[in-house]
């Protein structure tokens, strides 16, 4: 594949290239990158970038840990940079580690929406076909450009609807909630133990249920670092709950925290961790226990740097059932707010349901 990555982006209206804009605090072209190299049949992905940005380039391979990517540098139009993509796939040097391949896929930078199933469509079009049939009911100016000077019959495969360029401002915001939208489709609640169905956690992870009916709830224990946590952190889970009853300190959570490290799960997104704590407040002194509950500030400041988003939530516990449950009902939207806005701004403070 070749991405054309030398943009100025003169339409943003921003000093930034739009390739190198941040969406959650990650480089778009970031994000494209991965898709492609999801895709496991795309043995090489060459991105021709400018000069005074190869360095740039470099370190997001690096932070990010893409494989598979090449660079060359940019011509001085995106058709220059697209030839010299091609010539890196083409040159047949004992020293290239490139491969030529059969079909080459010419890919926006700046499409980070694209999925595997239309990039197969078009992929097993050129390679059977060669080049597509007369049918241009997806026409644009430029396909009809290209058959009226190159004599080359073509066709447009249809995408998804997402499958759209980011070209303006507007277009990063949207980019960021279609993203936020997608790494917020699992809650795992971690607590102490999975064995008492009356567990508080287990009253919370109901409700969580029913009030985000569109999303995935699970549960774990953390107790022995069970494997099955393990696995969650590792798959596709960037949103966690980790409760903790009738105590103060952070010694669930602070475990929970190390695990998400050690597992580098926050490097392409940043994980929600929201910290619950259930306290009676007619059992507990409130000021005695909102001194302990602060530390969480100090956590937080330390984990961000780690692309880790760390919330604090109280709920208090009395005993009454119906009370009980509204201040669960009320914890629940808290946590989906939390997680839906992925706020940067809000990490280290304590909120109360």
């Amino acid at each position: 594949a070749v991405l054309p990555a030398g943009g100025c982006g003169e339409r943003m209206g921003v000093p930034t290239p739009k390739q190198f804009c941040l969406i959650l605090e990650r480089p778009l072209i970031s994000y494209t990158l991965q898709a492609l190299e999801r895709v496991c049949w795309i043995k090489d992905i060459v991105v021709a970038v400018t000069g005074e940005n190869m360095e740039v380039m470099k370190s997001i391979i690096q932070k990010y840990q893409h494989k598979r990517i090449s660079l060359v540098e940019a011509g001085v139009t995106r058709h220059r940079s697209i030839f010299n993509g091609l010539k890196a796939l083409a040159e047949d040097q004992l020293n290239s580690k490139l491969s030529k391949p059969e079909v080459v896929i010419i890919h926006d930078a700046v499409r980070p929406f694209v999925e595997e199933d239309v990039l197969l469509k078009v992929v097993t079009a050129a390679k059977e076909h060669g080049c597509s049939d007369y049918d241009l009911e997806f026409g644009t100016e430029c396909l009809q450009l290209t058959v009226k000077y190159c004599c080359t019959k073509a066709k447009l495969v249809e995408g998804s609807p997402d499958l759209w360029k980011v070209t303006y401002k507007r277009d990063l915001y949207a980019t960021e909630s279609i993203i936020k939208e997608r790494i917020s489709q699992e809650i795992c609640v971690v607590m102490d133990t999975k064995e008492d169905n009356k567990h508080v956690g287990h009253l919370l992870e109901e409700v969580l249920k029913s009030e985000l009916n569109h999303v995935k709830v699970t549960s774990e224990a953390l107790c022995h670092a069970g494997r099955h946590l393990q696995q969650i952190i590792l798959d596709q889970c960037y949103n966690f709950v980790c409760v903790n009853v009738m105590t103060s300190d952070f010694q669930e959570t602070q475990k929970l925290l190390s695990m998400l490290e050690e597992s580098n799960r926050s490097i392409l997104y940043p994980v929600v961790v929201v910290s619950v704590h259930f306290l009676d407040f007619k059992l507990v002194p409130p000021s005695q226990k909102m001194e302990n509950l602060m530390q969480i500030r100090e956590f937080a400041k330390e984990v961000k740097e780690r692309n880790i988003l760390l919330y604090g939530l109280l709920i208090p516990y009395p005993q009454d059932d119906q009370k009980l449950q509204e201040s669960l009902r009320q914890g629940a939207i808290i946590i989906a707010s939390l997680i839906k806005e992925r706020n940067s701004g809000l990490i280290g403070q304590l909120l109360i349901a």
